[in-house]
């Protein structure tokens, strides 16, 4: 097992996490595994085929209970058994688009479910911390140029982001309600911008329509190629995640306990256009098109949100920039392809691994307090 970043943190800790199956939970889970954490996770079956998580064989390293967010007794019950010190909550319906498909599904599960973790946290105050994943989208779009701070008003057009924001509420209200005295739970929430990396099959994401595309020998059809969006590799809000529930757990751990943001280095944002474009180049060949739907939902032209708190009171700071977390990204993608993996094998553990060593590494040569300040 390598030691990576936050080692000290989370060693021997037992670490739930909602969502494990998914995206970013695998991708966290594997890091808090090579922390040397004690990881649980609590989530439905992996939503696509393939799977980071089934690509990575986590079943056969953490303890995978399955089950939905929805369920009140049965989330409960993986508490219980889990007996978590920590608890990261990333268990969602994490698509715009598909919640214009599924509304009530999305408001159940992204607003319902979290209601449903901190009450059973509420009713097991055995939990010393939670840290809720939310997004950048919880913001009100005012349309100005500036980025969204964590004071900014709250707000969402589609049902996702209204959903994440009532979600955001109620965080702050259990907070409040039930978390306010010392020695109790805390608990804070964490927005994160565009999020790629290795291992997404997700529909309706730029970078997997982009890779499926590439694979498959077509040209890749874009939807909004001018749209701005605060693009960042999964390891960098992750960090984040890591770094905030590390400061959850020590004393006086409760003064952290509010929203964050974690956002790119390139605060203007980076259009879709040059994403794309930097994928295919990466990739070696191919080639993409804009595509128009009229009845496709209308989405935020300008997405950016300010990450100056968190440098601030956390020591936090993203290492790559938007070229970097493309790159690093693609390369994970071919490095799948040429393999040719479908499931069951260590081999893409190792590699997604290599790559989280890699950003820590990165983050240390950058003398970057949040990585300094975690070096033994």
């Amino acid at each position: 097992m390598m030691d990576p970043l936050f080692r000290n943190l989370y060693r021997n800790r037992r670490v739930l996490v909602t969502g494990h199956t998914g995206f970013k939970g695998a991708w966290l889970s594997t890091w808090l595994l090579e922390c040397g954490a004690e990881v649980s996770g609590y989530s439905l079956d992996p939503p696509t085929n393939p799977n980071l998580f089934e690509l990575c064989a986590l079943n056969n390293r953490l303890k995978d209970l399955r089950g939905d967010v929805r369920n009140f007794a049965s989330l409960e019950d993986a508490v219980k058994t889990s007996n978590p010190e920590i608890i990261f909550h990333l268990a969602a319906q994490p698509l715009v688009l598909k919640s214009y498909e599924s509304p009530k599904d999305t408001f159940d599960i992204n607003v319902g479910g979290t209601v449903n973790l901190l009450e059973v946290v509420r009713k097991n105050p055995f939990v010393k911390a939670v840290v809720c994943i939310t997004t950048d989208k919880v913001y009100e779009n005012q349309d100005w140029i500036w980025a969204y701070r964590e004071n900014d008003r709250l707000g969402g057009h589609d049902p996702y982001s209204s959903g994440k924001a009532m979600a955001e509420l109620a965080i702050d209200s259990y907070r409040r309600s039930f978390f306010s005295e010392e020695g109790c739970t805390a608990v804070a929430s964490a927005r994160a911008g565009n999020v790629i990396g290795g291992g997404d099959y997700a529909d309706y994401r730029l970078v997997p329509d982009c890779i499926k595309a590439l694979m498959d020998g077509k040209t890749v059809g874009v939807r909004n190629p001018e749209c701005v969006r605060p693009w960042q590799h999964v390891l960098e809000p992750l960090s984040g995640y890591l770094n905030l529930g590390g400061h959850l757990l020590k004393p006086g751990g409760r003064n952290f306990a509010e929203a964050w943001n974690f956002g790119p280095r390139e605060v203007n944002g980076i259009s879709v256009r040059k994403v794309v474009e930097r994928i295919i180049e990466i990739w070696g060949e191919g080639e993409w098109s804009a595509e128009s739907d009229q009845s496709a939902p209308k989405e935020t032209a300008v997405l950016k949100i300010n990450w100056e708190k968190v440098t601030t009171r956390l020591g936090w700071s993203p290492v790559m920039s938007w070229d970097q977390a493309v790159a690093k990204t693609t390369v994970w993608y071919k490095q799948w392809q040429q393999l040719e993996l479908k499931s069951g094998t260590t081999t893409l553990y190792n590699h997604t691994v290599k790559q989280i060593h890699e950003y820590v590494e990165a983050a240390r040569k950058a003398e970057l307090d949040w990585a300094m300040d975690q070096k033994s």
